[in-house]
């Protein structure tokens, strides 16, 4: 992820909010360094000199990393390890959101046993688990700035384990949607605490293929899902998609716990200063107190949640970067909600397939996904590491945006040929052709702007991600509640043309506003490095 002295090289990336909000150290006391000097080339000014200062009095003890390749810092993990922590994340990333979307194939079959007749309703069903994902990440992914991302997220997944579980028992349509809520709170906790994770574990110039990794998950979760449940609910019954998805977490819970480690700078350094704490004698010890490079002299509970809760409301009030990106994000998920949830009435309206063979569908936006999320993780480092040599070596988040150049143009292209292939109804490839090039679109925008929003917020990476992931659920669960109606009203090509135009309008333009004013943003931001 801190000017008299240096900070090690893993806590010069961090945002200068969280340091530049440290009380110096009283005019009474002397602060002194922890022994173990800090070697690093960058220094980073927290805006406090007399908090890092080194006298003869050792009243204080700052306590930080042993140097730059302190191996208990996250970020000199080896790739082994580092790997192992993305992989487990992205797991905990992907089977979340295969329930959100694992349903929709079933939904018949739940209409006929809760004797659902209202379309909004039975959309519901599915489009509630969303609408958890707004609320989640705002109390989840600051709370893993309190308490470290390991914890929160274990907790939380546990929490959609149970709920997921429970609501293949359901017996209305009532406590059916009210658990989908309750599990899809759990289940939000991946979506902003993984790119806190990120940002812990990957220097910048090495994040982008663990980000690609990580941002296909969430996007390949709801497309694998209708095609899993669609076979599911046609051979064995809607409540097996819920405890099918329910073992394989189970699973995955297992896995974490005994190899998932935190990664958390503040919280790994304050556990070291506790350790300090205990060796040393309390009545013979030379130092009056004992705090983290990260800590002020306020460290309330209280004090620290206020400002942990508020801070993603903060974000997206004050930060340009996250409100831009917010929107487009949101459009974007609204947009992938929307073909998850309407592809079955192309297929099997228009082209009256059975719904096994329906669903696999899918596989056309799966393909594009995972075509353009390869290619983009090979070529985004290198690309990231090209413009630094070219840019006098000074790495910028600016060097993320590239891929979004042909991602907003591949988007508003598949869409046409989607809605008007299917409109015309010609042979199933062609809208398969559109979805493919719509999902292709979609990842490349993505990992772009995720990556770029991890690099801009590091150490608030949690909170900033929590912020975009409120908005872009929000749309995930309103655009399927009105694509019945807009389609039935203007059909799939009138329909899906104003889908490509808005695309245009938001999408085009943010990379070249980013690539252009982006550093001059962030320079003025309180949050953004």
């Amino acid at each position: 992820m801190s000017t008299t002295n240096q900070i090690p090289a893993s806590v010069t990336n961090v945002g200068q909010e969280i340091l530049g909000t440290v009380s110096p150290a009283p005019k009474s006391l002397a602060v002194h360094h922890i022994p173990e000097r800090s070697h690093s080339e960058k220094q980073y000014d927290t805006g406090n000199s007399e908090l890092l200062a080194t006298t003869n009095n050792t009243d204080v003890l700052i306590v930080d990393w042993d140097g730059p390749d302190d191996p208990q810092n996250p970020i000199n993990w080896s790739y082994r390890r580092k790997w192992a922590a993305t992989i487990i994340i992205s797991s905990f990333t992907f089977i979340s959101p295969v329930s959100s979307t694992m349903i929709a194939p079933a939904t018949g079959q739940v209409a006929s046993s809760f004797g659902i007749d209202n379309d909004v309703i039975l959309a519901l069903t599915t489009s509630i688990f969303v609408l958890a994902y707004a609320m989640g990440p705002l109390v989840l992914g600051p709370l893993s700035e309190i308490y470290g991302r390991s914890r929160v997220l274990q907790l939380a997944n546990l929490w959609y384990l149970v709920w997921n579980l429970v609501c293949g028992f359901s017996q209305s349509e009532s406590q059916l949607i009210v658990f989908r809520f309750l599990a899809g709170l759990g289940g939000s906790a991946p979506l902003s605490i993984g790119g806190g994770f990120l940002g812990d574990c990957w220097q910048p110039h090495e994040r982008g293929k663990a980000a690609a990794i990580y941002t296909l998950a969430p996007l390949m979760g709801p497309v694998l899902g209708p095609i899993t449940g669609a076979w599911v609910a046609q051979y064995s019954t809607w409540r097996w998609v819920f405890w099918s998805t329910s073992i394989v977490d189970a699973a995955i819970q297992i896995i974490g716990v005994f190899s998932l480690q935190e990664t958390y700078a503040p919280l790994l350094l304050e556990r070291k200063a506790e350790r300090i704490r205990r060796s040393m004698d309390a009545e013979k010890a030379p130092y009056r107190e004992i705090r983290t490079v990260f800590e002020g002299q306020d460290r309330s509970w209280r004090s620290i949640m206020t400002k942990s809760l508020i801070r993603p409301f903060a974000l997206f009030a004050h930060e340009p970067i996250v409100q831009l990106l917010g929107v487009y994000m949101a459009y974007l998920y609204g947009i992938l909600y929307l073909f998850l949830t309407t592809m079955p009435s192309i297929f099997e309206g228009i082209y009256q397939q059975p719904v096994g063979i329906a669903g696999l569908h899918y596989i056309a936006l799966g393909i594009g996904l995972i075509t353009a999320s390869q290619l983009n993780a090979k070529t985004m480092d290198k690309v990231y590491i090209y413009l630094t040599n070219k840019y006098g070596g000074v790495a910028k988040p600016e060097f993320r945006l590239p891929a979004m150049v042909p991602g907003s143009l591949l988007l508003p292209i598949g869409c046409l040929i989607a809605g008007w292939t299917a409109q015309a109804h010609t042979y199933w490839i062609a809208p398969d052709i559109g979805i493919a090039l719509v999902g292709a679109g979609i990842i490349l925008n993505f990992q772009c702007t995720q990556t770029y929003i991890i690099d801009c917020f590091t150490l608030h990476a949690a909170s900033a991600m929590a912020a975009v992931s409120c908005l872009r659920s929000l749309a995930g669960f309103g655009f399927p509640l009105f694509a019945p109606a807009m389609y039935n009203a203007l059909g799939f090509g009138k329909g899906d043309t104003i889908l490509a135009v808005v695309a245009i309008v938001i999408g085009c333009p943010a990379p070249w506003i980013l690539w252009y004013y982006g550093e001059r943003i962030r320079n003025s931001s309180r949050h953004a490095r």
